[in-house]
């Protein structure tokens, strides 16, 4: 081979093998906790399987997996707090109101499911969505509320029901 052949592009098994258990090393440092750390890790690259990149050097591919693995522990940190949070409001309920283990994880998907909804839309848009729905806010508390019309309101809201439309048909 020349000098001036181009290198192909790593296989994902060279880069699983070259990388996985660095960025293992990474994401248990990051979370201090093993299990999740090989969880995040073997998500890491089947995102990768799914989608494949290719790196010209191996900093590259670091730099890419710990940008990755660094979104995957906000998402994991992201669904503990929704988690934590129905957990909270359960525990405040009577035990006579309490869900089924069905009613429970139905409930967290769903959870989960909208917080990625409100990822998509911008930040106001997602405030007035929770302020209107889950607050129970008029549109005019909304707006004065968030320094907009409430036209505006009904825009964004309007947004984020869309969302909520397209994630029901998903």
């Amino acid at each position: 081979m020349s000098a001036s052949t181009p290198l192909a592009p790593p296989s994902i098994a060279t880069l699983y093998g070259d990388h996985h258990a660095w960025l293992q090393a990474w994401l248990r440092r990051r979370l201090g906790n093993a299990a999740d750390a090989a969880e995040l890790a073997q998500d890491a690259f089947v995102r990768l399987l799914r989608r494949p990149v290719s790196f010209d050097s191996a900093p590259q591919a670091r730099v890419y997996l710990r940008t990755m693995g660094q979104g995957l522990c906000v998402d994991l940190w992201r669904r503990r707090e929704i988690e934590q949070a129905w957990l909270d409001t359960l525990a405040a309920q009577p035990q006579s109101l309490a869900a089924s283990a069905e009613d429970h994880a139905a409930v967290l998907q769903a959870l989960q499911d909208i917080d990625r909804l409100l990822q998509d839309l911008s930040a106001r848009a997602a405030q007035a969505f929770v302020l209107a729905q889950a607050c129970g806010m008029t549109d005019q508390e909304v707006a004065d509320a968030l320094g907009v019309s409430s036209r505006m309101v009904r825009k964004y809201v309007a947004q984020a029901m869309l969302l909520c439309l397209q994630l029901d048909m998903a």
